[in-house]
């Protein structure tokens, strides 16, 4: 009997990816989306319901809540989905006894100001908004319910399907403000690792096709910048006339508070499927994939 397999989150930009790259693989298991409009992920019971009556080996959860902005006014909605659902998807796991890949983030870290060195998987989370403090605990809840969990923590996350000026797309979002305005002001006080969804999609692919120890691991591609240093970057790549100005996170005020340094050491999955591209080489195959790359 074929492997069957999971997708919460399928539209989004990682969950469109992961659709794609298993398609490019030649459908090596059944994969099976599940769309928002199937599951309500804050209705109590209703992952127990959905997942108790299919027959599946794991599950990728591509689902969250992620408005971190608004979440510091939604407390009760980001912990409902990044939390209390996770931990339900991984009871329900550990009842069929199927694997759990789970996406996390970056923002579970960022209580430690002045690091200037890669966080580890083992690293103690620090989330300093409540984005980041739901996404902690759902790794944590997932854990407790579970042995057989594989947490993927990406970051600052670019990737096809948020093409189009949607806003739902950092990279599209830098692109049209610096076409409208000709300018562009990036902070330069917080380090992070850019990430395309496609390199991130490739390896939960060869995660489930190769198999992998459970445990943490940190999805990112690799290097380190600061959103200037991102924006400089696209805009040259992109072939914009605009001038990128560097602020500091005290002039672009938001709602809630980002890690001043939350770069990632991807030293563990390089280990296990060797090595991740440059951010820089991951912005440059999403221009090209975009029709947005000039040179």
């Amino acid at each position: 009997m074929r492997r069957r397999v999971l997708l919460f989150g399928p539209h989004g930009q990682l969950g469109h990816d992961v659709l794609r790259v298993h398609a490019q693989l030649g459908d090596p298991f059944d994969l099976v989306p599940i769309p928002r409009e199937t599951l309500n992920l804050t209705a109590s019971g209703s992952i127990d319901r959905l997942l108790g009556s299919l027959r599946f080996d794991a599950l990728i959860n591509c689902a969250a809540y992620t408005q971190v902005d608004l979440a510091e006014d939604d407390a009760t909605g980001a912990f409902a989905v990044n939390t209390r659902a996770v931990q339900a998807m991984a009871r329900v796991c550990a009842g069929k006894r199927a694997r759990l890949l789970h996406v996390s983030t970056d923002y579970v870290f960022g209580g430690d100001a002045a690091r200037r060195r890669p966080l580890q998987e083992d690293d103690p989370t620090a989330p300093v908004n409540v984005y980041g403090a739901s996404k902690a605990m759902g790794e944590a809840r997932a854990c407790l319910e579970t042995d057989d969990v594989v947490i993927l923590r990406t970051a600052s996350l670019f990737g096809v399907a948020g093409a189009g000026g949607n806003g739902d797309n950092v990279v599209e979002t830098m692109i049209r403000a610096v076409r409208e305005t000709g300018r562009l002001r990036a902070v330069d006080d917080r380090s992070m690792s850019a990430t395309a969804t496609a390199d991130v999609a490739c390896v939960a692919m060869r995660m489930l096709t190769e198999g992998c120890a459970p445990g943490t691991y940190h999805v990112v591609n690799s290097g380190s910048a600061t959103w200037f240093e991102f924006a400089r970057e696209l805009v040259r790549c992109a072939g914009v006339a605009a001038d990128v100005v560097p602020c500091t996170s005290e002039d672009y005020p938001v709602r809630a508070p980002r890690p001043r340094y939350s770069v990632l050491d991807n030293a563990k999955v390089v280990a296990a499927f060797g090595a991740m591209p440059a951010w820089q080489d991951a912005l440059e195959r999403y221009l090209r994939a975009t029709q947005q790359l000039v040179r």
